[in-house]
């Protein structure tokens, strides 16, 4: 659940947002990260632990005695019960109308802004692979050129059948990252060569073996593909050094190759900041 779904839900009961405004050293989260607190429930998360239970605790005492606003400054230490060693700065205010349209607003110009990822094939792999990252901040589309194997996957992934498919890489946003691993080698080749010509592509993956990916690169070179292109494309797919080949593996191992090409060193995402940016507003206009 969103976090405006949260606050629409339970905004009557009252809710506070526990914010990290400041992280210093070795902390669970970063600064930005945001969860919301009802009486009886709560939603995202400020890295769990004891951190998260005693803000948890606090925010609650603060809608049982009707306080609006706290801030905490707290090391990560042994009397917290947490071994991080560094220091966060926490923010906690009682969330209001003007907050859940904020959020709302950030979760939508959020979701556009996702990083795009575009697997191609339906098959095993490919489905076990859009499961994976469907709970993760990317914009999936999976695209197939068969009419029976596009059913039963999560509502975040868009399901595309094309005849070919080399048109969606074609026609992808700058940026994409494509994941090839269709019922057909030739293919596979196809689409490989037509991700790395592009140039902009933040991630080619094809799946195949150190010989699959030999014979790719004689073809590609004999073609007049560059030599250079080569360098961006990871075959195997899903680290070469794990011999557990099930799909769910294969899959599990790509997302989180994924998630180091597209969101490596990864500031603040943009409802973060709109939610430290709310909560500033908040505490000038109360001053005011």
């Amino acid at each position: 659940m969103t976090l405006s779904a949260f606050l629409e839900r339970h905004l009557r009961s009252g809710v506070i947002l526990v914010l990290i405004e400041r992280a210093q050293g070795s902390t669970p989260r970063e600064a930005g990260a945001t969860m919301a607190v009802s009486p009886g429930a709560s939603a995202g998360t400020i890295g769990g632990g004891q951190l998260e239970f005693h803000c948890t605790d606090i925010a609650r005492e603060m809608l049982a005695n009707g306080v609006s606003e706290k801030h905490l400054d707290i090391p990560l230490g042994p009397q917290m019960g947490q071994c991080c060693g560094g220091r966060v700065g926490v923010r906690l205010q009682r969330a209001d109308a003007a907050a859940l349209a904020m959020l709302a607003a950030s979760e939508m110009a959020q979701a556009v802004a996702r990083r795009p990822v575009m697997i191609f094939g339906a098959g095993h792999t490919g489905r076990a692979l859009a499961h994976a990252l469907a709970p993760l901040p990317f914009a999936v589309t999976l695209t197939d050129d068969r009419d029976d194997v596009l059913g039963g996957l999560p509502t975040k992934i868009t399901c595309v059948r094309m005849a070919d498919p080399v048109q969606a890489v074609e026609r992808a946003a700058a940026g994409t990252a494509f994941v090839i691993l269709t019922h057909s080698h030739a293919l596979d080749y196809r689409l490989t060569e037509a991700a790395l010509a592009r140039g902009d592509a933040t991630y080619v993956g094809m799946i195949g073996s150190g010989t699959k990916r030999a014979r790719f690169e004689a073809s590609f070179l004999r073609s007049g593909g560059r030599p250079d292109a080569l360098a961006r494309l990871t075959c195997p797919i899903g680290a070469a050094d794990v011999d557990d080949k099930r799909p769910e593996v294969i899959a599990a191992l790509t997302a989180a190759e994924l998630v180091r090409s597209l969101l490596a060193h990864k500031s603040a995402s943009s409802l973060e900041k709109a939610a430290i940016a709310s909560g500033r507003r908040a505490g000038h206009d109360a001053a005011a």
